[in-house]
């Protein structure tokens, strides 16, 4: 009986250990990528990540504006800091998809959505309009765009979502831009969800390891008492 209350005991301490790690990944979105050409991304003009292995995470998802962070393998350097809208797919997978946007002959793809595993939420990236009206002329597609003078705001990294440049990114008017370089809705780039997906996918972001840890400790609590409750055998 001894064997066992130690085993159970082994065994919630993994899972609180390793509980905290894998909530961090969903809830930040965590995702390694490795590009073989060169991509473009959000910045100020045309910002071209070379050939190699980035990391992506969200830095602030709290709202319907959401902030993703680009860096280097080991995330010593920020790349870039974008905003973001979700977008909805009708089908998850299981794995990181990365969208782009075509583009001519020689010429570096410019990412487009990023969609996390299993989710039906993905992180559709707004550019500079200045960039936007060029991305679009090329694709032919309307493209999401935010005032071009807030990338070029961000200039040095940040950490917290409270920063200056980040919140100046969250309260920025965005508009989709058609090749015409009209304004138009950014429904007519991004696709809402139901409302029972908006519902499903949101929990997640509410829900971080505390919760996890608290509920592992309750269930300790009530195996030790039940293991207390068991009468002993006289030797």
């Amino acid at each position: 009986m001894r064997f066992k209350a130690v085993m159970f005991s082994v065994a919630v301490v993994a899972a609180l250990v390793f509980a905290p790690a894998v909530a961090a990944d969903e809830w930040n979105k965590k995702t390694k990528v490795t590009f073989d050409q060169p991509v473009e991304i959000p910045g100020v003009g045309a910002q071209i990540l070379p050939a190699g292995t980035y990391v992506f995470k969200l830095l602030d998802s709290s709202s319907n504006r959401h902030i993703v962070q680009v860096f280097n393998q080991d995330q010593t350097h920020v790349f870039a800091t974008i905003l973001a809208i979700p977008n909805y797919r009708l089908k998850a997978t299981d794995k990181t998809v990365m969208t782009f946007r075509e583009r001519a002959a020689g010429q570096p793809e410019a990412l487009r959505a990023w969609f996390y595993p299993g989710k039906s939420w993905g992180e559709e990236f707004v550019y500079p309009k200045s960039r936007a009206i060029e991305l679009a002329k090329v694709t032919r597609q309307p493209v999401l765009a935010m005032p071009s003078e807030l990338a070029k705001n961000i200039v040095e990294p940040v950490k917290t979502a409270d920063e200056p440049p980040v919140v100046a990114l969250k309260t920025a008017p965005i508009v989709a831009v058609t090749p015409a370089g009209e304004e138009v809705a950014e429904t007519a780039v991004v696709q809402a969800p139901p409302a029972r997906a908006a519902a499903e996918e949101a929990l997640p972001h509410t829900a971080g390891p505390v919760p996890f840890v608290a509920l592992m400790g309750l269930l300790s609590l009530c195996a030790g008492l039940g293991l207390s409750a068991i009468p002993k055998r006289s030797a």
